[in-house]
């Protein structure tokens, strides 16, 4: 059975007139959460908007935070606003997705894929005004095991360059060079293996590998080199795995990557699917990252398209530099 075209869903209208409730997670980006929470208050008050927010310190108390915007939305009719990387966005998304509540961002992570896929400015003041003057977008989202994702998904090494990228991130500072290099170093010490058997459509593919990355990101793939025949198509996920390869070929797919060559590697399998289960030989419980945050989960892992779309404000008109 083909999956549901995200387009067709009913989508909430926009009055003009609806309450902003705002999630800021306080440990996204460079800029300060106080002087962004004060920006965003004060644009909206100055257009005559209601809004609430929510400055959460703790990233543990985020789905909470998420939590109190759903509801104050639903009683209210209200936009619900997460402020924040692709991390905060996906757990406020796992909150909102299949309220029918509409969803706004205001990006202020490091990469930000999310957000410029759809033009959505990461300075605050900027994407603050285009919340004001925005349209309703149905966008599609990923799940691993009933969990949201709106960029990627992933297993074996990716997750553990994250894991180091926070670390590393804590003590040398946020920047794209300080990503970079710690997963140059996590890439030395060579990674485990991963038997994995793909089951797609009552077909079983075996697969060994360092890693597995499942994307729902068009931007992110394309800055990778994939071509647009490599891309997510409606209703459906890309899957990326590196054939088993030493450190120093491991390093060089890792360059191809930075060059937007790694499409074209000979080393790298690549293909489409609406569904896909994944079971280990060995090993029953697993660490995964979505959106840039690492979880643990037992068993077998089911990624697939989510059957409702996001319903995401989306700037009237969009800077191609935003996009960039």
């Amino acid at each position: 059975m083909p999956a549901p075209d995200p387009s067709a869903a009913a989508m909430p209208v926009l009055t003009g007139r609806e309450p902003f409730f705002v999630v800021i997670n306080a440990g996204s980006g460079r800029e300060d959460a106080s002087q962004a929470r004060e920006t965003i208050v004060r644009i909206l008050e100055q257009a005559g908007r209601r809004c609430q927010t929510e400055l959460v310190r703790d990233p543990a108390r985020l789905p909470e935070a998420a939590d109190w915007a759903v509801r104050q939305a639903r009683e209210q009719g209200g936009v619900v606003v997460a402020a924040g990387g692709d991390g905060t966005l996906n757990a406020v998304t796992q909150r909102v997705l299949g309220t029918g509540l509409p969803f706004a961002i205001l990006p202020q992570g490091t990469f930000n894929y999310f957000g410029r896929t759809y033009g959505i400015p990461a300075d605050t003041e900027r994407a603050t005004r285009a919340m004001l003057d925005a349209v309703i977008q149905p966008v599609q989202v990923g799940l691993l095991n009933d969990r949201v994702f709106l960029v990627n998904a992933s297993l074996g090494l990716y997750p553990q360059v994250l894991e180091d990228r926070e670390a590393y991130k804590q003590r040398y500072g946020r920047s794209r060079m300080v990503a970079l290099w710690s997963g140059l170093v996590t890439a030395w010490h060579r990674p485990r293996q991963l038997d994995l058997t793909l089951l797609q459509d009552g077909r079983a593919r075996m697969l060994r590998t360092p890693t597995l990355v499942v994307g729902n990101n068009a931007l992110q793939l394309e800055q990778l080199g994939f071509t647009e025949a490599d891309l997510p198509r409606q209703g459906s996920l890309v899957a990326m795995s590196p054939k088993p390869v030493g450190t120093f070929a491991l390093y060089w797919l890792i360059l191809r990557g930075l060059f937007s060559r790694l499409g074209e590697a000979e080393n790298v399998v690549s293909f489409g699917f609406q569904e896909m289960r994944v079971k280990f030989r060995r090993g029953m419980r697993h660490k995964v990252a979505m959106d840039g945050e690492i979880f643990h989960m037992d068993g077998e892992l089911v990624f697939k398209v989510a059957p409702l779309p996001l319903p995401l404000l989306t700037p009237r008109h969009v800077d191609p530099a935003d996009r960039a």
